[in-house]
């Protein structure tokens, strides 16, 4: 009897080491901090994954810039140095202005209209990823962007020489055009910028102003509605081939259901930031018509600069989301 339960355990321990060594473990670098909505989200899906695989893969997913800086996530995972990962893709747009697609000037303003243009670009931007070994999972939209000042702003004439958070080409050429002084600064250190005087203003999100306690440093954020950037999940293409064909499916699927959990979770918060920010004593509300006014010439004159950056591509883009409106 001692004999055969000897053996059982040996059997047990050998079938638990062959499952460990059939499992595949990858790894998820992202940009923001452990509590912000999208790495919560790609928390779940990594959770999804693992459940749906039956432990088969196992995502860790590494919050704040801590394996790869926000500016290194693109290139680590199409080199394979990780497996997958979530990036600004409009941060990337001096690569290829495709990737600007989300941060075209209030050329999609909600959420319902983010969607349209998300999936309008679907197959032109899988087409750019894939070319450079990377497959397209699922992406998740930041609410609506707003600009944000340490001083009371009432016209675009207003905003010159002020110091400007840049975050990718577009909001580097919208501090050009509004006389501002761009400076590219990471999610990661933003916070340490505002307080060391680096810039003085941004365009981003609601949830972006929570997240850093914006009001310690600006206390004025005009919603404006400019656009709704969207965070990009992919996965190095080699990788994504290597897994079974039902480890591929469960990814996939995992990866559909994340797309709309996490936007149904930015539009939900997205009332609830710019509320935040004014009970920590900062002055909202929409732009003044003269200031709105400015902005939207400037975002006519973005739009035209898109379109002939990106050619048939960006036009292919624009005619597809203007058909299902």
């Amino acid at each position: 009897m001692k004999h055969a339960l000897t053996a059982l355990a040996v059997s047990g321990a050998l079938v638990a080491a062959a499952a460990a060594a059939q499992a595949e473990s990858w790894d998820m670098p992202v940009a923001y901090p452990a509590n912000n909505y999208q790495t919560e989200n790609d928390v779940a899906f990594a959770a999804d994954v693992k459940s749906c695989t039956g432990g088969k893969l196992d995502i860790t997913v590494h919050p704040n810039g801590s394996l790869f800086k926000g500016d290194e996530i693109k290139r680590a995972v199409q080199l394979g140095e990780a497996q997958i990962g979530e990036r600004l893709l409009s941060a990337h747009a001096n690569e290829n202005p495709i990737f600007a697609y989300d941060s075209v000037p209030f050329l999609a303003s909600s959420f319902e209209a983010s969607d349209k243009l998300r999936e309008a670009a679907k197959p032109v931007l899988a087409k750019v990823l894939a070319k450079q070994n990377l497959t397209l999972l699922y992406s998740v939209p930041w609410p609506a962007q707003g600009m944000y000042f340490g001083k009371q702003i009432d016209s675009v004439a207003d905003m010159k020489g002020v110091k400007f958070r840049a975050y990718n080409a577009t909001t580097a050429r919208m501090a050009e055009l509004t006389g501002m002084i761009p400076t590219q600064i990471e999610a990661a250190d933003l916070k340490q910028a505002l307080a060391t005087g680096v810039v003085a203003s941004m365009i981003s999100s609601g949830s972006t102003g929570v997240d850093e306690k914006v009001w310690e440093d600006m206390k004025y954020f005009y919603d404006v509605k400019a656009w709704l950037p969207r965070n990009t999940v992919f996965v190095n293409t080699d990788a994504f081939n290597a897994l079974p064909k039902d480890a591929q499916d469960c990814v996939i699927k995992s990866a559909d259901a994340a797309q709309t959990r996490g936007t149904a979770k930015a539009a939900s918060l997205a009332d609830g930031f710019v509320k935040t920010l004014a009970e920590h004593g900062m002055t909202t509300g929409p732009a003044s018509a003269k200031l709105q006014e400015g902005l939207d010439q400037i975002g006519a004159t973005m739009t035209a600069e898109w379109l002939k950056s990106t050619g048939t591509d960006g036009q292919e883009i624009v005619d597809a989301y203007k058909a299902m409106k």
